[in-house]
């Protein structure tokens, strides 16, 4: 059995992973509504960003109140793309990690064009362990 690496001789690049983070508020009501504008969004940002999808989207809609809406779960060959949409507040909040680099504004403007938010907070984070 090889030995195990430790963190002082293991090789590793300077992040893990890419996380893109956001928080939108005041999205366009009718588009985080839909499950066909969800799946395309999807579509469109896994190509804009430069992923490979990994099977199809999971969106399903489910819960009560504030906990009512879509949720979105896209696995990607370098990880995954998550969001879920309040119908409630009209709020959306979604996630992109990948081991593979992206470039944050590329899923930014893509978001801005499917989902109209009247703010965004961005967070974006080198991962490693």
């Amino acid at each position: 059995m090889a030995p195990r690496a430790t963190r002082k001789n293991r090789k590793t690049p300077n992040s893990w992973g890419y996380h893109l983070i956001l928080d939108l508020s005041d999205c366009d009501a009718e588009a985080i509504r839909s499950k066909a504008t969800i799946a395309s969004f999807t579509k469109t940002l896994v190509h804009g960003i430069d992923m490979v999808a990994f099977g199809p989207p999971r969106i399903v809609k489910f819960g009560n109140g504030l906990q009512k809406g879509y949720t979105l779960v896209q696995l990607i060959e370098t990880s995954c793309v998550s969001a879920h949409f309040v119908e409630e507040t009209n709020d959306a909040y979604i996630d992109i990690f990948s081991c593979k680099t992206f470039d944050p504004k590329d899923a930014i403007k893509i978001v801005k064009e499917f989902f109209k938010p009247a703010h965004i907070k961005p967070h974006f984070l080198k991962r490693q362990a």
